[in-house]
Parts: structure tokens; C-alpha cells; sequence
């Protein structure tokens, strides 16, 4: 599963730069699967299709920071917990309920960030 940032985001920022992947984007700013990872060429993503690595997505969020669930790992293969959650002051990093995936899928994915 996936971690989503709520509306309650009060937009400080000290959960981006704790992302392993660089999964975490402010508001409003474009997102691309190469940022912050090693990803190269043609990728599978979530939904199924394929896209460039360096493709530069439109934000998912307009007004706060967002997290990128075709990144996130809930830090699998870094940390015991996801760091997002442990830094927010206002506990807004929550589990996503539209992404879920288990360890082994997390860890995967992982692998296909950093290979």
C-alpha cells in the first residue's frame, strides 16, 4: 500500500527530502519516475500502461505535497517505517487505501527504482 498526504498537509515540506525514492513532490510540480532513482527507458506502471521514465507527469496535487504511488515503497528496503509519516508534525502521511500492495510487491518495486 502505498502512503497519501492529506488536505491537512500545512505544505512545510520535511517529508520530501526523507523519501528514499523521491516519491514526494511539492504541489504543482511535475513528477517523472527517473527523478531520484536509477529507472531508465520504458516502465510498467501502476494502472498498466507504459511510460518513458523521463515522461513528466502533471501533478497530482495542485495545493499541497503530494506522493507519487507508481514511487512509493512505505520505504520497504530502507527503513522499518515510512519516513514521511515519521517527520509530518501533523500526521497527515496515512495509508492509502486505492494503492495496496504487498511486501513482496513494494520490495519489487523497490528493485525496479534502484536496480
Amino acid at each position: 500500500m502505498a502512503i497519501m498526504i492529506t488536505d491537512e498537509c500545512i505544505n512545510c515540506g520535511a517529508c520530501e527530502p526523507e523519501c528514499p525514492n523521491n516519491a514526494i513532490y511539492e504541489g504543482g510540480v511535475e513528477w517523472a519516475l527517473e527523478d531520484g532513482t536509477t529507472v531508465k527507458g520504458s516502465v510498467a506502471l501502476l494502472d498498466g500502461t507504459r511510460a518513458d521514465s523521463s515522461e513528466r507527469f502533471a501533478p497530482i496535487q495542485e495545493d499541497y505535497y503530494y506522493i507519487v504511488p507508481d514511487k512509493c515503497t512505505e520505504c520497504m528496503g530502507f527503513h522499518e517505517e515510512p519516513q514521511c509519516a515519521a517527520v509530518c508534525p501533523v500526521d497527515c502521511c496515512v495509508p492509502d487505501p486505492d494503492h495496496r500492495e504487498t511486501e513482496e510487491q513494494l520490495l519489487a518495486k523497490k528493485e525496479k527504482l534502484h536496480s
